[in-house]
């Protein structure tokens, strides 16, 4: 995972409808939170948004990419985490709307609630 700086500062602004965000440093990349709560990844200039998934279903029908890495024995493990839709890099509404969705699903993971069933 790699961090660049100035691509955390697109990051705060494009997601400045969300209100103040916090971006700390991890393992090379970095997270970003929001009330406290991480709910996106930032890597090699990547916004990787965290899901469920429910969401996850969304995220792959808007074409995103899951986080996979891989592991020392050749295995690929995926995580939580979808790269923002193509359509929301040059949308900060459509980008705000999409992060807002991943704030509540890492609200709800970090209280240890339950989804809401999809009816």
């Amino acid at each position: 995972m790699a961090y660049d700086a100035d691509f955390g500062e697109w990051v705060r602004e494009h997601f400045a409808g969300l209100g103040r965000l916090e971006i700390k440093r991890m393992f090379g990349g970095a997270g970003v939170y929001a009330s406290g709560v991480m709910f996106a990844l930032l890597d090699d200039g990547v916004v990787w948004l965290k899901g469920d998934e429910a969401l996850g279903e969304a995220f792959v029908a808007a074409g995103c990419r899951q986080f996979t890495y891989p592991t020392k024995d050749g295995r690929t493990m995926s995580m939580g985490y979808w790269t923002l839709p193509e359509t929301a890099l040059d949308d900060p509404e459509e980008a705000v709307a999409w992060a807002r969705r991943s704030l509540e699903v890492a609200v709800r993971k970090a209280s240890g609630k339950k989804p809401k069933k999809a009816i």
